[in-house]
């Protein structure tokens, strides 16, 4: 590809410091302005040629409109959920993402979900805490024999696989990406999704938030899964239908949720966040010390390849 002339940076969310030392070395003009308004980035964006943000900016087609100079947009992080693509790709304006740098602390925190929900950690520490003494509640199950069906098997949901087998449980997956004869290198059966849901007693979602994938956990599906199974989701809201979610959780088909993302964030589902079945966390998947610095490392890495016309693993 040609080589993307990359003079002034501007990072609008609170990004580690490894991107301006990374760009600042190769003379390139870094500053960082967080918490501007949406007129205020609207302003500031036409004196830049790229954009570096995580996942608090939202970068609409009027901002990028805006971006008279802009040439490179960036993502510290996995997925492009919070910039308007098709736009960008309209002025030519490359778009690019982290793939790789939160890999290990979005598994890590799925496999920490999948033991908390087993033996219902949260809720006895909780109930503890309260003064009471109460072990009968509280009791949970092995993962030892059991079946966790893993939907997308990209780099995160193979972490997930090799972890969780160490425990002894059986890995299933499904990802129309990876074939069977891949997915058994790393250990995981695959099967069609029709398949998956009833031979499951966990399941957890890997995969990104496209039509394709919106509500793919919903009552259909539900109905298919074993009395008892447990749904983690770690990956991107609106991949499961919270409204049908709640309702399986309060008939008691589903024996648990643990869920990191949600349709709407901050999430206003109380009911389905203060069922005592569910573990919950505020879109924690990222953020451990290493991710951050590995995922702005790699942004800005491949911002120095853009200038040198080399081909980037994270371009969308």
């Amino acid at each position: 590809m040609s080589a993307i002339d990359i003079k002034r940076v501007l990072i609008t969310d609170p990004t580690d410091p490894i991107v301006e030392r990374i760009l600042s070395e190769k003379n390139i003009e870094v500053h960082s302005k967080t918490n501007l308004s949406k007129e205020q980035l609207i302003e500031t964006i036409k004196d830049y040629d790229a954009l570096v943000v995580r996942s608090g900016t939202q970068v609409t087609a009027e901002i990028i409109n805006a971006g008279i100079n802009l040439k490179v947009i960036g993502r510290a992080g996995v997925g492009v959920d919070n910039i308007d693509v098709a736009a960008a790709k309209k002025k030519s304006i490359v778009v690019i993402n982290a793939p790789a740098g939160n890999t290990l602390s979005a598994a890590e925190l799925t496999c920490g979900i999948i033991l908390n929900l087993s033996r219902r950690i949260p809720q006895a520490c909780a109930s503890l805490k309260a003064g009471k003494w109460d072990r009968k509640t509280y009791m949970g199950t092995e993962l030892n024999g059991k079946t966790l069906a893993i939907v997308g098997l990209g780099r995160i949901g193979r972490e997930v696989a090799i972890r969780m087998q160490a425990f002894g449980m059986k890995t299933i997956g499904y990802d129309p990406l990876v074939p069977g004869d891949v997915s058994k290198t790393f250990g995981v059966e695959s099967y069609p999704l029709d398949e998956i849901w009833p031979k499951a007693d966990y399941i957890t979602l890997h995969i990104p938030l496209i039509p394709a994938t919106k509500h793919l956990i919903n009552s259909e599906v539900l109905q298919k899964c074993k009395k008892g199974v447990k749904i983690v989701n770690v990956a991107r809201g609106g991949t499961i239908d919270e409204n049908a979610l709640l309702q399986y959780l309060q008939s008691g088909h589903v024996g648990g949720a643990g869920l990191d993302v949600f349709e709407e964030e901050p999430p206003k589902c109380r009911d389905l966040l203060e069922h005592p079945l569910v573990i919950c966390t505020p879109h924690l998947g990222a953020s451990t010390k290493e991710a951050q610095v590995k995922v702005a490392e790699e942004i800005a890495l491949q911002f120095l390849d853009l200038k040198e016309g080399k081909e980037v693993a994270g371009k969308v």
